[in-house]
């Protein structure tokens, strides 16, 4: 069984920190490429950064879980342990703070697109900040890849 926690562990890892770069990088920039209507591209990209997000919240939970129980009291010491605790806490700034924000703008455009509205700079603005917080999460994330061996050990 503890085979398969440790498993489970690096798999988790894997599917969160590969799901961030992969949509964030290369998904969601293929999407404003390649669609002629931005505001398509801009809900398939969200609905993405959703998943990612709920894939994140429940990989963390487990690997929090699993390196309090591994190492006891000291997962406290672990830089693996606070490195999953700091991208969870960006994931759910991000996802309950900062993608609420976007979506009222977006609401207060409508019939407009929120990128044709008045709200421009506002939007744009606000997805600088999500833009910034996602960049450091996908960052801590390869410190996560690199030492996830020490939540083993």
């Amino acid at each position: 069984m503890q085979r398969l926690a440790e498993h489970l562990y690096s798999i988790l890892i894997t599917l969160w920190v590969g799901a961030l770069w992969a949509i964030g990088y290369l998904a969601a920039p293929t999407l404003f490429r390649v669609l002629d209507d931005r505001a398509l591209a801009g809900n398939l990209a969200g609905q993405m950064f959703t998943y990612v997000a709920w894939l994140g919240m429940a990989a963390a939970a487990y690997l929090l879980v699993f390196l309090a129980l591994r190492k006891n009291g000291a997962a406290f010491k672990s830089a693996v342990f606070w490195l999953v605790l700091l991208m969870l806490l960006l994931t759910v700034a991000s996802y309950f703070g900062l993608q609420p924000v976007l979506a009222q703008l977006k609401a207060d455009s409508f019939p407009r697109e929120v990128m044709e509205s008045a709200l421009r700079s506002r939007f744009a603005a606000w997805h600088g900040v999500s833009s910034i917080v996602y960049l450091i999460q996908s960052l801590l994330g390869l410190f996560l890849v690199a030492l996830q061996g020490r939540g083993l050990r």
